[in-house]
This record gives structure tokens, C-alpha cells and sequence, in this order.
């Protein structure tokens, strides 16, 4: 790190080796409050997120737990202030039959697991291992439903066995197996991607459907305050998004997800580490891309939803490359490109935090874009962990808008992408905090701040020598963050001098 910080301050002595943006934030007009759901996470029994990242057995002596779940996971993921987890997945949903997961582990049945590799699931983690876990975490569970091949009362059942209090026979059932108050779920998903692995449905069929699992997980006025989310478009799909609006009505529905992977190529995803700068571009288009398919998803929403009660929820996004040989099911490592991702794509969250209101990075621990990876008792944290500790100071703090002029790019040949992304938030104590990202694989890059805040300012970085820079568990804290000093305040105007594939916090209080 010492080098690191010898190359900043080499960069940040020149002045001449700056170009010019300006970032005008507007501190008088905060309207919508930055929901902390916008942080949430997603965990599928895929590879080894589950087993071997979060569970690693009741009877594990190497690996300290409790009921069988890593509490370095439990404290480091505490420390990000994670506020919803989704599960049993994706594709895995609407496989999964829940009642598999509970009673005595002796008893469970085991299963294959068709959609990641194959293998033998022996469904040890269940729904109550689950539902405890996130009391432990202090987050909000977001069940995702099996309709693709489920039943109506397979889901209403669950809903049942978690939320009521006693009396019926799956609540009766939950308290035989040891749970006695129930878990009050409020996040549900009605199904999982059911354009493709859910059952490769066109719109008017699944909406149809939504409407028949949607009755019966809830009563006609929806007093239990059930957040049903319905299964969203892939990416470019408008058509998708028009139709569950048009023929859902607006009482039985809570959210629509959204799910967008930044991706070179699906059939030739790239390596996590060895990547070349076109490379880096691609997958820099595709996170932008967010801001696009935001837009353009929340425009369709707001002709059948103008006042914004139902959700745009973005619940699988993140950066996906090749497995590296030898690893299990979309294991990657995580580098400066996935820092990169990480911080414009919650600036688009914040800017849009009108519609946006949930997003679920994907995957937590040891699959894709995750925040955590594990080796047996070893655990490291990545890059994507960083950045998302650093800007949730902006949960639940009211979005300021941001404008941005004299645009400096990122150019790739022909093509190019801005390079600057920002957002900005005031919390409720009144302490400012603005996101700063410089995706430009060379170039630093001055920014003019022009915000009337008060205080004491002071900034947090995370940086590196190279894009392809990790940390690895040799090497745990080869990218960590670290105090930020290359800025320069006067009045109304904050002088930052931002390094090239940097994210930068400020906070004024």
C-alpha cells in the first residue's frame, strides 16, 4: 500500500495532468429518501455460497459458527449493514420445495441440484437455518417462490409456516420443529426469471399466473402487508415490463424485478483476472447500461404507475466472467473492474431512487460479483465489499440531484463512455455525503464540486495500481480503503483531483 500511496501522491502533485468536470449538487432540492434495500444481497444454493460460504455444519470444529453459520460471515457482512437477503435463488427457486428443508436434518431428502452442476443437495440448509440467520444479520429475508415448478399451495403454505402465530397446521408445524414465534417474511418473489429457467413463459401467460399466486398469498385487501415482487424482464425486454403493468392491477403488486448482468459476451464471458482493456470497456458499457435500462423500464412503469407506489426492484446484478478452471460453479475472483461496477451502479441506484427502492447484488459470498470469499477457515473481502461499506452512509438518506458538465470520456476506439459517475445524499443528522467514480483506466481526472454544505470535510478512497489488482488470501488487504486527502475546499466549491479506476466518499458534517 505504501506504493500505492507514493503513486497517488506523485498523480495528485501535477495539476497539468487534469481535465476539467463539473458536478453541480443541489442541497436545496432533496426529495426521495435512498432506500437501504437498494444494498441488499442475494444468496443462491449455487457453487459455494452457501456451502462452504455462509454454512459450514453444526458440527464444524476448524470453522467458528453458530447453528452451523460462519461468524466471520455473520460479523463482516453486520459491518456492511446489509438490510435484505434474498434466497433460495434464482434458477434454484423454482426448483426448491421447502418443506424438504425443515424438520430433523437426519430426515431431509436429498436432491439434485439441476441448474448448478448437478450435485447432490442435501437440503441441511433450510428455512429455518435461513430465517435465523438473518435475525443474526439484522436483515430483512426476500423468499423467492417456486412457481415454475411448484403450487399455489406449496407457496401459500410456506407463507403460512413463517408468518402465522399459531393455530393453523403449518404454524403448528414450525413450532413442532422449534421455532415458536414466527419469522414475519414480508419480501416474497413469485417466481424466478420465468422468461427463461422459470419456465420459459411469454408475459401474458406468466401474469395470468402472477395473478392466481398472488390471491392466495395474501387476503383480497392485503392487510398482512405482503410485498409480493413479480418476476421482471432480462435486461432489454420493454415488452415484458408493459405487459405485467398492463394486465396486473396495481393492488397485487408491490414490485417487478429487473435482472442485468455486465457481461463482455454470454458465450465468451472473459477471465475475472486477466482481462485487456477492450475487455475492461465492454464490461464498463454494460454497467453503465443500467442507467439506460432504468430509465427506459421506469418510463413504461409510470404510464400505468404514476404515482410510484409499486417498486422498481433490480434483485440480480452484478459483474459474471468464466469460472476459472478448477472452481466451482461461477466462482470468480474480484478485482478493480468489480470496484468500478459496484460504484456507478449504486450511483444509478441513488439517482433513481424514486423508482429503485430494492437491488440485490449477485452473489455474497464465493459466486460472481461477491463480497466475500472463502478458503475452509480462511475468509477474505473483496474490492465490491469495500465500495459498498463506504457508500452506506447514503442508506435511507435523502437522494440530492446531481448534474454533471464537460463530460470527460472514456474512449475505446470509435466508441466511449463517461468516465465520471456521482451521486450525493443528506442524512438526517444533516451530514452530506457524495460517491465519486473515475472509470478511465488511465487518466485522473480534476472535478469541480459545486454544493452549498457546510462542515468539516473528509474523504475515503479505494484504489489501486492495476484493473486487474485483488485481494487474495495470501494477500488479504492488498485493496483496502484509505484516507482521501486530494481535494481542496472554498465556499461553495470542493476541488477534486480523482485518480484513474478510483472510487471516492466525501462527507461533510
Amino acid at each position: 500500500m505504501k506504493k500505492l500511496v507514493a503513486v497517488a501522491a506523485i498523480i495528485l502533485s501535477g495539476t497539468s495532468l487534469f481535465a476539467q468536470t463539473t458536478v453541480k449538487i443541489s442541497a436545496d432540492k432533496g426529495e426521495h429518501i435512498i432506500n437501504r434495500n437498494i444494498y441488499g444481497h442475494f444468496a443462491e444454493h449455487l457453487g459455494r455460497c452457501v456451502y462452504g460460504g455462509f454454512y459450514v455444519g453444526e458440527d464444524n470444529q476448524a470453522i467458528p459458527n453458530v447453528a452451523g453459520v460462519r461468524t466471520d460471515v455473520i460479523e463482516a457482512l453486520k459491518d456492511l449493514k446489509v438490510p435484505v437477503l434474498r434466497w433460495p435463488g434464482g434458477c434454484f427457486a423454482d426448483t426448491y420445495h421447502w418443506m424438504d428443508g425443515i424438520g430433523p436434518k437426519s430426515e431431509r431428502p436429498s436432491i439434485v441440484n439441476q441448474w448448478w452442476g448437478g450435485y447432490i443437495e442435501d437440503n441441511s440448509f433450510g428455512t429455518h437455518d435461513f430465517l435465523n440467520m438473518c435475525e443474526a444479520l439484522g436483515a430483512e429475508p426476500y423468499l423467492a417462490g417456486n412457481v415454475g415448478s411448484g403450487l399455489v399451495k406449496e407457496l401459500a403454505d410456506w407463507v403460512q409456516y413463517v408468518n402465522h402465530a399459531e393455530g393453523s397446521p403449518m404454524a403448528d408445524l414450525r413450532i413442532k420443529n422449534g421455532r415458536k414465534e414466527p419469522w414475519n417474511v414480508k419480501y416474497w418473489g413469485v417466481g424466478n426469471e420465468m422468461w427463461g429457467c422459470g419456465g420459459n413463459m411469454t408475459p401474458e401467460f406468466y401474469a395470468n399466473l402472477y395473478r392466481q399466486y398472488a390471491t392466495f398469498l395474501t387476503d383480497w385487501n392485503n392487510s398482512g402487508g405482503m410485498f409480493r415482487i413479480a418476476s421482471g424482464a432480462n435486461e432489454w425486454d420493454f415488452n415484458w415490463t408493459e405487459v405485467l403493468m398492463r394486465d396486473i392491477p396495481n393492488n397485487m403488486i408491490e414490485g417487478v424485478a429487473l435482472h442485468n448482468y455486465a457481461v463482455i459476451e454470454w458465450n465468451d464471458k472473459g477471465s475475472d483476472i486477466d482481462f485487456n482493456r477492450n475487455q475492461y470497456f465492454e464490461t464498463m458499457k454494460d454497467a453503465i447500461d443500467m442507467e439506460e435500462l432504468v430509465t427506459k423500464h421506469s418510463a413504461i412503469m409510470d404510464k400505468y404507475d404514476p404515482e410510484k407506489k409499486i417498486d422498481l426492484i433490480v434483485d440480480e446484478w452484478g459483474g459474471w466472467y468464466d469460472t476459472p478452471e478448477g472452481q466451482t460453479a461461477l466462482y470468480q475472483q474480484n478485482t478493480m473492474r468489480d470496484a468500478m461496477i459496484a460504484g456507478i451502479t449504486l450511483n444509478i441506484f441513488h439517482n433513481h431512487a424514486d423508482r429503485v427502492r430494492m437491488a440485490n447484488l449477485a452473489q455474497t459470498i464465493n459466486v460472481l460479483q461477491a463480497v466475500i470469499l472463502t478458503d475452509e477457515e480462511q475468509m477474505i473481502l473483496t474490492p465490491t465489499y469495500h465500495v459498498m461499506k463506504m457508500y452506506n452512509v447514503h442508506q435511507d438518506a435523502t437522494m440530492l440531484p446531481v448534474e454533471i458538465s464537460d463530460m470527460l470520456y472514456f474512449e475505446e476506439g470509435e466508441n466511449k463512455l463517461p468516465a465520471i459517475s456521482a451521486s450525493a445524499s443528506t442524512t438526517k443528522a444533516g451530514e452530506t455525503n457524495i460517491s465519486l467514480v473515475n472509470i478511465h483506466p488511465e487518466k485522473a481526472h480534476e472535478i469541480t464540486l459545486e454544493i452549498a454544505a457546510d462542515g468539516k470535510l473528509t474523504g475515503q478512497i479505494l484504489a489501486s495500481d492495476k484493473l486487474q489488482d485483488y485481494n487474495s488470501f495470501e494477500n488479504p488487504d492488498n485493496i483496502v480503503p484509505t484516507e482521501f486527502k486530494g481535494f481542496k475546499k472554498k465556499g461553495n466549491t470542493i476541488t477534486v483531483k480523482l485518480p484513474a479506476f478510483s472510487v471516492v466518499v466525501l462527507n461533510i458534517k
